[in-house]
C-alpha cells in the first residue's frame, strides 16, 4: 500500500511521538539521571561516527572555494543572529519571551550536515564545497555558538555563555568527532557497508535528547506556560525566518556572481540549522532553564526547513542539464536529509 502523500516523513512522526510520550510519561528523579547519561553517551557516539564518516578528500576538494565558504559563514553566524535581533518588534508579540529566547538560540546555531549536503546533491549543486562548508560550520559552531548566545541573549539578562559551557560542548561534540577522524582509517570501510548504523544513531540520539529535554520541561509546567496562540505564532515566525534567509541567500549569491551550482550550495548550507548540534548545546548553555521551551523553535524550524528545501531541491534538479567535467562522488551524496 502506497504511503499517503499528506503524511510527513518517519523521523518527523517519531519526533512528534517522542514529544507526546514525554508529555504523558515524563522521566523524573533517578530515571531522568539515567536517561541523561545515556543521552550524553549517544551524542558522543553520534559525533564519533560523523568524524569517522567524513571524507577528508572531499573536504580538501571544496576547501579552496573561500568566497563561497565566507558567504555561508556570514549568513549562518552573522546574518541569522542579526535578523533575530532586528525582527524582535515583529517576533516578540507573536510568541512568549521564552520562545523568543529559543528563536535567538536558533539563529546562533550552525547549519545541518547531512541534509545540507544531501539537498545540494539532489539539486545538482557543488557537493564537495557543501561537504566542506557544512562540516566546517559545525566545528566552528562548537566554539562560536556559545559566544553568540552570550552576546545576543545578554540583552535579555539571561546569558549562559561561558568558558565552562564551551569546554563542555567541546568534550561532548568535538572530542568524539576528532576521535572518529583518527579512527577513520580502520572503520570507514565498515561504516560504508553499514550506513544504517549512522542513521539509527543519528535519529536515536536526537530522539533521546528531545525526550529528556521535554520531560524536564513538562515537569516544570511547559504546556501550562505555552498558550495555543503563541504556538501558532511560533510556526509563523520560524517560517518567516526561513523564507527571509532563503530569499537573501539566493539574491546575494547571484549578486556576487556565483554560478548555479555554487548558488545551490549557498542556499542550502546558509539557510538551515542543525537539530543534532542544537539540542545538546541547549542542554549545556541553558542549564536550569526550561530547555524544552528553548528547543521548540528549533524543532519546528527543522521540520519546516526539510519540507521546504525538499521542494526547492526538486525545482533546482529539474533545470536543464549542463555538460560539466566529471568529478568524484561525495560520500555524503546518498545520505538522507534527517539531521
Amino acid at each position: 500500500m502506497a504511503r499517503p502523500r499528506f503524511l510527513p516523513d518517519n523521523f518527523t512522526l517519531l519526533l512528534v511521538t517522542t514529544v507526546l510520550i514525554a508529555s504523558l510519561l515524563p522521566c523524573k528523579g533517578q530515571v531522568a539521571v539515567s536517561f541523561n547519561l545515556i543521552t550524553t553517551l549517544a551524542i558522543g557516539l553520534l559525533f564519533f561516527l560523523h568524524g569517522a564518516k567524513l571524507s577528508r578528500e572531499a573536504v580538501v576538494q571544496g576547501a579552496l572555494h573561500w568566497r563561497l565558504h565566507l558567504t555561508v559563514l556570514l549568513a549562518t553566524f552573522a546574518l541569522f543572529p542579526l535578523l533575530g535581533l532586528v525582527l524582535k518588534p515583529v517576533l516578540l508579540p507573536l510568541v512568549t519571551p521564552d520562545l523568543y529566547l529559543g528563536i535567538l538560540f536558533l539563529c546562533t546555531l550552525p547549519s545541518t550536515v547531512q541534509s545540507s549536503i544531501a539537498f545540494t546533491s539532489v539539486a545538482r549543486g557543488n557537493v564537495p564545497a557543501a561537504v566542506c562548508s557544512a562540516s566546517a560550520l559545525n566545528l566552528i559552531g562548537i566554539f562560536l555558538t556559545p559566544l553568540l548566545v552570550g552576546l545576543v541573549v545578554v540583552a535579555h539578562g539571561q546569558s549562559h555563555g561561558s568558558f565552562d559551557s564551551i569546554m563542555n560542548i567541546v568534550l561532548q561534540l568535538l572530542v568524539p568527532f576528532v576521535a572518529g577522524q583518527i579512527a577513520r582509517r580502520w572503520i570507514s570501510t565498515w561504516l560504508d557497508k553499514h550506513k544504517v548504523i549512522l542513521k539509527v544513531v543519528d535519529q536515536g540520539s536526537i530522539l533521546l535528547v528531545v525526550y529528556t529535554a521535554f520531560s524536564e520541561a513538562v515537569v516544570q509546567g511547559l504546556w501550562q506556560q505555552l498558550p495555543l496562540l503563541s504556538l501558532l505564532g511560533l510556526v509563523a515566525v520560524v517560517a518567516l525566518l526561513l523564507f527571509v534567509m532563503l530569499t537573501i541567500a539566493t539574491l546575494v549569491s547571484r549578486r556576487l556572481g556565483f554560478n548555479k551550482e555554487d548558488e545551490i550550495t549557498i542556499v542550502f548550507c546558509g539557510s538551515k540549522k542543525s537539530l543534532a548540534s542544537g539540542v545538546p548545546m541547549a542542554k549545556v548553555l541553558f542549564a536550569g532553564h526550561t530547555v524544552g521551551m528553548v528547543v521548540l523553535p528549533l524543532m519546528l524550524f527543522h521540520q519546516i526547513q526539510l519540507m521546504v528545501c525538499a521542494v526547492l531541491a526538486k525545482r533546482y534538479a529539474d533545470r536543464p542539464v549542463e555538460i560539466l567535467p566529471a568529478g568524484p562522488r561525495s560520500v555524503w551524496s546518498d545520505v538522507s536529509p534527517e539531521d
